[in-house]
């Protein structure tokens, strides 16, 4: 009778052990050898092998999507978020030098749909297969009434580690004359959709299933593009060009920023030392043709595009001068898109934009 109670109030227990009963076949893959135990229990298990490491450093970071899932909502298309929210966790801790270890999900939603779940947990298991990430737990919750018929939201914690000694720590070691690399985004990534949706669906009066000329593509689909993921990137570039066993001052690569929200504007300080700038020459890279409609249809400022946006650049590598061609040429044989954006120079920790 309590279950045929709870399940008339709106939530369906019997659903919800159905479909968690699945979880082994569709995380199969988002596993690591030091995953312990199985998933569906109070807490996930993880045995970190210390013989790898002489000082390990755990790395955490907790982010969500975004209104970006309003889009999914709109084309009921559900396999891309779940692999939007991993990539920019993992980036987020890459930026430190930190390998990804495991990952939990957060789902929060009026009524559990079979067909949607299965969508987010495949992105995840996806997107943590490509990472060499565990998805090693999470949480679905129920709240009828909470949530709009059809819709959810999502939220991820990620784990990483990195060795003390190799903890990229740009204001201890970035200094004038530095390069600037961009590595190229896929479109917006995960931020800016509050502005960008109201610039297309309420001023333009674009429907997501519009085809844009300008984008060659509905804009649904652009704005579901899949946040790229850096991190298997970045750690091939730290073990290239910062070796073990170096001084952290002495690698190639002294800092990363990944470009989410607050563009360069708020991003790029966030690795800098309060006596230098970064000096972005605007041009230098190729601005996608999203963020040229944006600016140009919804009639924003550029010092707003690129303090909203990241402008086509995901990723900002800060690198010592005499190595930055050769990492470029590194990055580009990796299939990134990237260019040299502009340089380290006096300052006061902030952006400047020319």
């Amino acid at each position: 009778m309590k279950s045929r109670a709870y399940a008339a109030a709106g939530v369906d227990i019997e659903l919800a052990n159905r479909l968690k009963a699945e979880l082994p076949r569709l995380l199969a893959r988002a596993r690591r050898p030091e995953m312990l135990g199985r998933i569906g229990g109070f807490g996930g298990l993880f045995a970190l092998d210390p013989r790898r490491y002489r000082q390990p450093v755990l790395v955490s970071s907790v982010d969500g999507v975004g209104t970006k899932l309003k889009i999914a909502f709109a084309l009921d298309r559900h396999d891309t978020v779940g692999q939007d929210l991993v990539n920019h966790c993992v980036n987020d801790i890459a930026v430190l030098g930190a390998e990804p270890l495991f990952f939990l999900d957060y789902i929060g939603t009026g009524k559990l749909q079979p067909r949607v779940f299965h969508e987010l947990l495949s992105g995840f298991a996806r997107a943590c297969a490509q990472n060499r990430c565990a998805l090693i737990g999470g949480e679905t919750a129920q709240m009828p009434g909470f949530y709009r018929p059809g819709e959810y939201d999502l939220s991820g914690t990620i784990v990483g580690v990195v060795e003390k000694s190799r903890i990229l720590d740009g204001p201890k070691t970035v200094r004038p004359g530095d390069a600037l690399i961009g590595i190229a985004s896929s479109g917006l990534h995960t931020n800016g959709y509050s502005l960008a949706r109201k610039i297309f669906f309420e001023r333009l009066r674009l429907q997501p299933t519009s085809y844009v000329p300008e984008l060659q593509n509905t804009i649904g689909e652009e704005l579901l593009k899949i946040h790229v993921s850096y991190g298997p990137l970045v750690q091939r570039l730290l073990a290239r060009f910062n070796p073990p066993g170096g001084a952290p001052r002495d690698g190639a690569v002294r800092a990363l920023a990944h470009i989410t929200g607050g563009g360069f504007v708020d991003n790029v300080p966030r690795v800098l030392p309060g006596r230098c700038d970064a000096l972005i020459r605007k041009g230098t890279w190729e601005v996608l043709p999203i963020f040229q409609l944006l600016a140009e249809r919804g009639r924003v400022a550029e010092s707003e595009m690129y303090h909203v946006f990241n402008m086509g650049i995901g990723m900002v590598a800060i690198v010592a001068p005499e190595r930055a061609d050769a990492v470029l040429r590194f990055i580009r044989a990796r299939k990134h898109r990237a260019w040299i954006i502009g340089e380290i120079v006096r300052g006061q920790g902030r952006t400047r934009l020319e």
